[in-house]
């Protein structure tokens, strides 16, 4: 099998990972068409730009002892099939592995579980629109999945969503917000929106959070919410 698509490398993050530092390594490859993709560049496979697996294993190796781990971002990660082998590599050099994910691949993400130490889920609008934003048919099945997936194991994880009032409106925010709530998830982080990379000026209307009284329902709906 061949080694994971390395697409960019990020030697030294204090953000991509609560309370570790890390190496982050960028998947290249992602199935889903997402207009707000802020990683655009990561989407095709066979465009990776970033140092190949193997040249980055012995750099890694000599960082042993002074990262905590490597998360592997995207992209999306599980599309690359050599994930779980990479994942197995950097558990060898004694370091801890986290993810990244958007939940395209939800049994992929079910193998994974056992060797991760955290994972990042990205949810992306309310169950119902997901099609539409992912230009994928059959995504929100799969999220679902992978959400139930990554609640049954026990591993310690972020549930995120990147908010823009124009790609989510109030009431997908609120479903978003009872579900995860009925699910048990303690903790929901909503995500400041950002222009795609190379776009000096985006056709959405202005960027805000949403107002009071929506933040104050969320919160009554759902699991405790921060704003990042």
């Amino acid at each position: 099998m061949r080694p994971i698509e390395v697409g960019g490398l990020t030697p030294l993050s204090t953000t991509d990972w609560p309370d570790h530092l890390a190496a982050v390594v960028f998947v290249q490859g992602c199935p889903w068409r997402c207009h707000y993709c802020h990683n655009r560049s990561l989407q095709p496979r066979g465009a990776g730009t970033g140092p190949t697996w193997p040249e980055l294993l012995p750099w890694l190796a000599r960082r042993s002892g002074l990262i905590d781990g490597v998360v592997f971002s995207g992209g999306e990660p599980t599309l690359d099939r050599a994930l779980e082998s990479a994942v197995a590599q950097v558990r060898a050099l004694g370091l801890e592995v986290a993810l990244h994910t958007a939940g395209i691949f939800p049994e992929r993400l079910r193998a994974l579980l056992p060797s991760l130490s955290w994972v990042g889920l990205d949810l992306k609008t309310g169950f119902a629109g997901y099609d539409d934003l992912t230009q994928s048919r059959g995504s929100a099945a799969r999220v679902q999945r992978s959400l139930d997936a990554l609640l049954e194991s026990g591993v310690a994880h972020e549930i995120r969503t990147t908010y823009h009032p124009a790609l989510i409106d109030d009431e997908a925010l609120l479903d978003t917000a009872r579900r995860l709530g009925a699910l048990g998830v303690p903790h929901w982080v909503l995500q400041r929106w950002r222009a795609p990379e190379g776009d000096a000026e985006s056709s959405l209307p202005p960027w805000r959070w949403p107002d009071a009284d929506l933040l104050d329902a969320l919160r009554a709906q759902g699991p405790a919410l921060s704003l990042r």
